[in-house]
């Protein structure tokens, strides 16, 4: 079995887009280990994460399929006893019935043949009927304007109460089980990476529920050429001391599906959950928000956040940038289309540098905080002009399987 699966994975071949900016390794804070530029890391995952595996691999290598059925244990148990796990897509969608959690370090998780992620639960029309039958988005978003349920439990937003209540009463799920409608949460690991993989959610809904990926508590991670969208509660979000995080070359969008909270990106737990500091160091580049997100592209406390060449094409988002508590950002060479308006605000950041090198269609000109921010690690910043074009071309689960 064990050469079976080698020379099957030898026929394939995984190929890195040749832009001349994607290095197709590891880059950014993923790599480094203090912030003082002293420290390094080598971010090998499983111990590789590309094809052809090397004919002299030691590791744990496994091939999944589809079955057409709840993939969780198996997701899990194959996390457990691999190394490099590699789903194949060739049978058809991953169905998870609810969030996996990756506890161990040292993972890679790559997608072929176009392999996507799904959750079993999604929000269907007569949901979004029943929600709008109740002028849910009139409701408040703010705490203290909540209640309690029927089940006992406190709620502290009157959208969230009301959204939950309703499902309460339209399924009879008095566990609420559908709010765990996330795809994995990285918890507690070091050393991950994961590639080339489409997450597909439920559609946002706000009821306090999962977010496709996230993670807490996990260091040295490279999320590379991913596609997030409709992700419950977020797509991504990065808190509770986690650090040293490379997210590059990843789609995050919305579709018909998501009905309120298109809330992308959290990174940071709160503006109380001073642990943070000196953590949730983040490396956004290359990536395309686009379709449907409305804020946190990204939102985030504490951490020092570094956004590099992206691509926004949010047009009717509410904010796209929002450096929030103990924050800092360097941001450049990133571009906003025309329709963009809402790009960027600062709110008790502790110091931002916005550089010459974005672009904004629209007429936008943010200034600088006093004290310059930098990153403890070498790049090239690519010119903002061509942004737009390489992102839409290669951003995404877009590297391809080559079968001889």
């Amino acid at each position: 079995m064990r050469l079976t699966i080698l020379f099957t994975l030898l026929a394939l071949s995984l190929m890195a887009v040749a832009t001349g900016y994607d290095q197709d390794s590891p880059f950014g804070f993923c790599t480094r280990d203090s912030l003082n530029g002293t420290g390094t890391f080598d971010v090998t995952g499983g111990g590789c994460y590309t094809y052809p595996i090397p004919s002299d691999f030691t590791g744990k290598v496994v091939v999944l399929k589809s079955n057409g059925q709840d993939m969780k244990g198996t997701i899990e148990s194959a996390i457990k006893q691999n190394d490099v796990i590699i789903f194949d897509g060739s049978e058809g969608d991953f169905m998870v019935s609810s969030n996996v959690t990756i506890r161990t370090s040292d993972k890679t998780l790559l997608g072929v043949n176009n392999a996507r992620l799904c959750t079993q639960w999604y929000v269907t029309d007569e949901i979004r009927k029943l929600l709008d039958d109740n002028d849910v988005p009139s409701l408040s978003t703010s705490g203290g304007t909540g209640g309690t349920l029927s089940t006992g439990q406190r709620v502290s937003e009157a959208t969230e109460l009301m959204t939950r209540q309703l499902i309460i009463n339209y399924t009879g799920d008095t566990q609420e089980s559908y709010r765990n409608s996330g795809i994995m949460s990285l918890s507690r690991c070091n050393n991950i990476i994961i590639r080339n993989l489409t997450f597909v959610g439920p559609g946002s809904i706000d009821v306090g529920g999962k977010d496709l990926l996230s993670a807490g508590r996990a260091t040295h991670c490279w999320i590379d050429h991913c596609a997030f969208m409709d992700g419950m509660d977020g797509n991504f979000d990065i808190n509770m001391q986690s650090d040293y995080i490379t997210v590059s070359w990843c789609t995050f969008s919305y579709t018909a599906r998501s009905y309120m909270h298109q809330n992308t990106n959290l990174v940071g737990s709160g503006d109380r959950f001073a642990m943070d500091e000196d953590y949730l160091n983040t490396t956004f580049a290359f990536n395309w928000w686009g379709t449907g997100c409305k804020q946190r592209m990204p939102m985030a406390r504490y951490g020092t956040i570094h956004m590099l060449n992206n691509y926004y094409s949010c047009v009717g988002a509410g904010l796209c940038i929002n450096a929030r508590k103990e924050s800092e950002f360097l941001i450049e060479g990133n571009y906003f289309d025309e329709g963009v308006k809402h790009i960027f605000s600062e709110n008790s950041a502790k110091r931002w540098t916005w550089a010459s090198s974005n672009y904004c269609a629209e007429s936008f000109t943010p200034s600088s905080s006093d004290d310059a921010v930098i990153v403890p690690y070498d790049y090239t910043v690519v010119p903002a002009g061509e942004v737009p074009a390489l992102v839409k071309e290669h951003a995404g689960a877009t590297l391809y399987v080559n079968i001889p």
